[in-house]
């Protein structure tokens, strides 16, 4: 019987598409993701997206093969229920290793998405040591200035792909000399932000700008720390800090680029049977767009637009996806139960559009920094869009808009009548039936290690 393959999932953290050397950017910043979907068993899909647009909720859609509004976590939970399984345990049943990295708090044990996975390993600031392990960490203590922000004692600095790919590694060098298959699935926080990257790439896009490299991540370490004043007071950046902005978050998309890279030509390098490599995003990321900044409130392509690559799956499907298609499709391949999931299989549907939610948008922080704040511009919670390749129609309980793609300022429902009335219609019946919540709610059990995370991450104050 030929072994089943094995499955490497990478999810990488705020990127967006239309900042990737696939999508023609300006700047050449993704060139290994670029040559991995140039393979000849390689896809490399540039209209794919997310289903949530915060780590939470994407990553249980991910993990569960799910929607938001179905699964609830990120959208009005915060810690997936016992009445979905998760896709490791789904794993599990078709005699897979499976095994999990996590650089962010809300894949962790605190959330239940750790749920399934053989090795689990959850790495912050506070738990390098016990989950890197002495060697790791040592290594990447010798190699803080090449890898990190070198001595800093502000730990929302310092980037870790270096320790990801250390322990990526390790981890594979045993699961490839096991006789089961393995799911291994890495969640990198790079380049979320604050967008600070390592020191040799302080100055990778700072030739063209005006400031130099220190005073550009200096000013987006103020934007960080200061993300919803920016936001309260319309985003009044100058061109050149803009520049800035763009600058920092562009050098830590390509040090991530890297970084999957060298882990990638390590899998190819290894004495494995067939190995599905996935690279993604678990949403973009807003530089002003509808007066954002971050990972909040907007269902806008800059958000949920994000770069795919699948490796190894010898696909030849249509570029219309989201996440939950190429889990529905791998768990097919190798004969799993996919009753719960929501994907399409890339073997045997097209999509002809997509469906990307937002739970919880809190305002007040905004609000607070200036009470002046226009928040009737934004929907209240939930909303949730549906897009064609040309329309948008989103609604939540207080509205709804159609944009005819790629604007998304202004409302055409009233110039488009019929499309408007189609895509309502059609959402309406998904919202009742595959988006009904199926789950409990619950609360997260998060550690303190876990709430100092969160704070370098700017999820709480």
């Amino acid at each position: 019987m030929t072994r089943r393959p094995n499955v490497v999932w990478i999810t990488l953290d705020s990127v967006r598409q239309d900042h990737t050397s696939m999508a023609g950017y300006r700047r050449d910043t993704t060139p290994h993701l670029e040559r991995i979907g140039n393979g000849s068993a390689s896809q490399s899909f540039s209209n794919a997206f997310s289903q949530g647009i915060w780590t939470l909720a994407s990553s249980a859609s991910i993990l569960t093969g799910t929607y938001p509004s179905h699964h609830r976590v990120g959208f009005d939970s915060e810690r997936l229920g016992d009445e979905l399984r998760t896709v490791a345990e789904l794993f599990k049943d078709e005699g897979y290793h499976t095994a999990c990295l996590s650089r962010n708090t809300h894949l962790s044990s605190a959330t239940n998405l750790d749920r399934g996975f053989d090795d689990f390993k959850w790495i912050a600031s506070s738990t390098l040591l016990r989950e890197a392990g002495f060697k790791t960490t040592l290594k990447y203590l010798l190699n803080i200035r090449r890898h990190s922000a070198g001595l800093t004692r502000d730990p929302a600095k310092h980037a870790t792909p270096f320790v990801m790919n250390d322990l990526a590694k390790d981890m594979l060098d045993r699961y490839g000399s096991q006789s089961e298959p393995f799911f291994f699935y890495l969640h990198y926080n790079e380049p979320h932000r604050p967008y600070y990257p390592p020191l040799p790439f302080l100055n990778r896009y700072t030739e063209d700008i005006e400031m130099s490299p220190k005073e550009a991540a200096d000013f987006a370490m103020w934007m960080h720390y200061n993300l919803h004043e920016a936001v309260a007071n319309g985003c009044d950046f100058t061109d050149e800090q803009w520049e800035a902005l763009f600058a920092m978050y562009d050098a830590e998309i390509a040090y991530t680029d890297e970084c999957i890279g060298r882990l990638y030509d390590y899998v190819q390098s290894l004495d494995l049977d067939h190995t599905i490599f996935v690279v993604t995003a678990d949403h973009g990321e807003l530089f002003g767009e509808g007066g954002m900044l971050a990972h909040k409130v907007l269902l806008d392509d800059a958000l949920i637009n994000v770069p795919l690559i699948v490796d190894g799956l010898d696909l030849d499907a249509e570029d219309f996806v989201q996440h939950v298609d190429i889990m529905q499709t791998i768990l097919e391949r190798i004969g799993a139960d996919t009753t719960q999931l929501q994907g399409f299989s890339l073997d045997s549907s097209t999509r002809d559009h997509v469906i990307t939610q937002r739970g919880a948008a809190e305002f007040d922080p905004f609000l607070e920094a200036n009470p002046d704040f226009d928040v009737s511009r934004y929907h209240e919670p939930p909303l949730s869009c549906l897009r064609t390749r040309k329309f948008k129609y989103q609604r939540s309980a207080d509205g709804e808009d159609l944009y005819h793609l790629p604007d998304e300022s202004a409302d055409v429902a009233e110039m488009y009548p019929e499309v408007h009335d189609e895509l309502r219609s059609r959402l309406e019946v998904w919202l009742e039936t595959d988006g009904a919540p199926v789950s409990t709610v619950a609360e997260a059990e998060f550690t303190d290690a876990m709430k100092r995370q969160l704070r370098d991450l700017g999820y709480v104050e």
